[in-house]
């Protein structure tokens, strides 16, 4: 059974080093966003190892006209335990507690190569494919949250 909770930034960096920044020091996997007002990290554990990560944090992205906006950062899922739902599972939780605050935008700048996986959770594209250095290709996805889609 998979357990998912609020935790503290400092646990987020392990994997988010292991998964997304392995070649980088993991001074480099700590964002200045993660200690900011209104900022939560949602973590799913497996078995009691935390085994699924994902940072939000409240930030607007100049192309979208809706107010108040969170932003997704550094979602990461150890590989050996990827076909769980953990992802997923934490997804849908961090979308709850931004729902609670009253915000129904939720965007990221996702890698291409797990553009297909946010898709799945119901993210759209927005713009062209970017080089995010020394990460690599990104897009922009989004989706809104428990009302029905305003024109982009």
């Amino acid at each position: 059974m998979i357990e998912i909770r609020q935790i503290e930034p400092r646990m987020t960096y392990g994997i988010r080093h292991s998964v997304l920044r392995p070649h980088q020091t993991l001074e480099d996997c700590k964002h200045d966003t993660d200690h900011e007002d209104h900022a939560f990290h949602v973590g799913a554990y497996y078995q009691g190892k935390l085994v699924s990560i994902a940072s939000f944090c409240m930030e607007k992205h100049p192309d979208f006209p809706v107010e108040k906006q969170y932003r997704l950062r550094a979602m990461a899922t150890l590989e050996d335990f990827r076909m769980l739902g953990a992802g997923r599972l934490v997804v849908n939780y961090a979308e709850e507690l931004i729902k609670e605050q009253g915000v129904n935008f939720l965007w990221c700048n996702g890698r291409t190569t797990v553009q297909e996986y946010y898709s799945k959770l119901g993210f759209k594209v927005h713009g062209k494919v970017f080089d995010y250095p020394p990460i690599g290709l990104h897009i922009v996805m989004f989706k809104y949250l428990d009302f029905i889609e305003a024109d982009i």
